[in-house]
C-alpha cells in the first residue's frame, strides 16, 4: 500500500480542503488536483475491473485474491455489487471481497450503483475513493499520470457541468500522460454495444491528447487500438479497454466494432498497468485456473512523439 503516498487527490494533499457549497474557490473547481511543480515518479501500478460483486458469487472472491497480492492503487469501473448498490449489499458482499482493499481503492459509478438515490449509498461506502458525493467525476495524480474518473450516468456533453469541469481540469493538467475511467464504453461488441453519450468527453480527453481509457458495462474483455471519437483509427487516438471481468456473469458478444483488437468472454480477471513516464504497461491477470492471458505497452501521445508512437501487443489462451 505504500504506494498510495504518491497518489494525491485535491481532497486530501497539504494544507488543501473540499469547498463546501457556500465557498467556490477560484480559478479551480474543488475536484481538480492543484498543480505541483513537476518531479520524477516512480513507475506506478493501477489494477482493478468493473462489475464486481454479486454474493455467494466464487468468482468475486477469486478477483478479489488477485488484488490480494496486486500492489498499487485499485480502481472500479462501476456495477461494484449487484443486483443495485443498496448500503446493505456494499457492506457485505462487495465488503467481504474487494472491500478490503477500499483503502486504496478510486471508483466510478455504474448504473446500478446510480439507480440507488443517485448513487447515495455509493458514496457513502467509497467516501473520498469516490470523489465530491453527488458529482461521481474527479480527477487525482497517480506517479506521473494525470487520471480522470468519469460520471457516465449524468450528461457529458458540451455545457454540461462534468464537460466543462473536464475542460478546465485537462487544461490544468501539467502531466504528459493521461488514464480516464468511466462505466460505459464509447466502442463496445458486447450486447449492451456503443454509449454515444461518452462521445464528446472522448473527443474532448483526444484534444488535450490522453492515451487510455478504461470501462466496463459489458461483460468481457476487450482491448482497442488507438482510435478518436468517431471511431477513426488514429495514431493519436486513445486506446480503449473495456473489462467487465471483475466477478459478475460473464456476456456473449453481439458485434464486431471497428478497432476492436482482441474481444474474450471466458475469462474473470483484472487489468493491471504500470504507468511510467511517457509509456504504459498493460496486462489482463485470469483468475487462479484460467489461462487467458493479454500484455502489451505503449509510449503515451505527447507534442513530441504522436508521429513515432509505438506499441506491441500480445494475447494466449
Amino acid at each position: 500500500m505504500a504506494c498510495l503516498w504518491v497518489l494525491c487527490l485535491h481532497t486530501a494533499c497539504g494544507g488543501d480542503h473540499i469547498a463546501g457549497p457556500d465557498h467556490v474557490p477560484a480559478p479551480e473547481p474543488p475536484n481538480i488536483v492543484a498543480p505541483t511543480v513537476p518531479v520524477p515518479a516512480a513507475d506506478a501500478i493501477l489494477v482493478g475491473a468493473g462489475d464486481i460483486a454479486r454474493c455467494d458469487d466464487t468468482n468475486t472472491e477469486a478477483t478479489a485474491k488477485l488484488l490480494d497480492r496486486i500492489p498499487g492503487t485499485v480502481f472500479t469501473l462501476g456495477d461494484n455489487v449487484y443486483p443495485t448498490s443498496t448500503p446493505q449489499l456494499l457492506a457485505t458482499c462487495y465488503e467481504s471481497t474487494w472491500g478490503r482493499h477500499k483503502s486504496r481503492t478510486l471508483a466510478a459509478p455504474g448504473n446500478h450503483d446510480w439507480e440507488q438515490a443517485a448513487g447515495a449509498p455509493y458514496f457513502a461506502y467509497f467516501g473520498e475513493g469516490a470523489g465530491p458525493a453527488g458529482l461521481g467525476y474527479y480527477s487525482y495524480t497517480l506517479g506521473s499520470w494525470h487520471i480522470v474518473s468519469l460520471n457516465s450516468n449524468v450528461s457529458a456533453d458540451p455545457g454540461s457541468p462534468q464537460y466543462e469541469w473536464l475542460k478546465a481540469d485537462l487544461a490544468q493538467s501539467g502531466t504528459a500522460c493521461t488514464l480516464a475511467m468511466w462505466h460505459h464504453p464509447l466502442f463496445s461488441s458486447g450486447p449492451n454495444g456503443n454509449s454515444p453519450q461518452m462521445r464528446e468527453a472522448w473527443r474532448l480527453l483526444n484534444q488535450f491528447g490522453a492515451d487510455v481509457v478504461l470501462n466496463g458495462h459489458d461483460h468481457d474483455y476487450e482491448r482497442y487500438a488507438p482510435q478518436d471519437a468517431d471511431a477513426r483509427p488514429s495514431a493519436n487516438g486513445i486506446r480503449e479497454f473495456v473489462v467487465g471481468t471483475g466477478g459478475y456473469s460473464l456476456y456473449d458478444r453481439a458485434s464486431q466494432q471497428r478497432n476492436s483488437e482482441l474481444w474474450e468472454n471466458r475469462s474473470w480477471g483484472v487489468i493491471k498497468l504500470t504507468l511510467k513516464s511517457g509509456s504504459y504497461d498493460w496486462e489482463f491477470v485470469p483468475i487462479d485456473g484460467q489461462s487467458f492471458r493479454d500484455s502489451g505497452s505503449a509510449s503515451c501521445v505527447t507534442p513530441t512523439s504522436v508521429a513515432s508512437r509505438l506499441s506491441v501487443a500480445t494475447a494466449s489462451r
